[in-house]
């Protein structure tokens, strides 16, 4: 018998794509973004000033969106078939977290190459928890969690690859 406060459960997926450096293709990233999640994006501004890639504090520089719940399993779906269902074992972060990038759009399933938008590359951030996660982020009372209560490596890799049929390569 297992216990059910160490099943292991798809929180988020978080899609970030980033024209950092080109105000001009902003619009694009947007209408991009938003035809991939099925939702509006928010625009992620920097935090300061790097002269090397043309980025200046405060100017917006990545449409983010934040899926949840169904939608955010379809689209890990469709962005899985991208990638051929294939990670590195090494995109895991160690506290929860699996990141993984497409390097063009157009590879998603259903979406279509559009010449004034041009080809956007992303990158994808599952967020996996236990219940009680939110012990730790309630506004009254929180309280830290305890190591056991984070996905580890095992436990995260284990679940992508039941619930997503996901491969994992060995290497770093």
């Amino acid at each position: 018998m297992t216990n059910i406060m160490d099943e292991v459960r798809l929180e988020k997926v978080t899609l970030n794509l980033s024209f950092a450096g080109r105000p001009e293709r902003q619009n694009a990233a947007v209408t991009v973004a938003e035809s991939l999640a099925g939702q509006k994006p928010v625009l992620s501004r920097a935090k300061k000033t790097v002269r090397e890639f043309g980025i200046h504090k405060g100017e917006p520089m990545a449409a983010v969106v934040t899926l949840r719940k169904e939608k955010a399993e379809d689209f890990l779906n469709k962005a899985l078939v991208a990638v051929n269902r294939r990670m590195k074992a090494s995109s895991f972060d160690g506290r929860s977290t699996l990141n993984f990038g497409v390097s063009e759009h157009i590879t998603i399933p259903g979406m279509k190459y559009v010449p004034e938008l041009g080809i956007f590359g992303f990158n994808v951030a599952i967020t996996l928890s236990k219940p009680g996660k939110r012990v730790e982020v309630r506004r009254e009372s929180p309280r830290r969690l305890p190591a056991k209560k984070f996905v580890n490596r095992d436990e995260a890799l284990e679940f992508m690859r039941r619930k997503f049929s996901v491969e994992f390569d060995r290497g770093d």
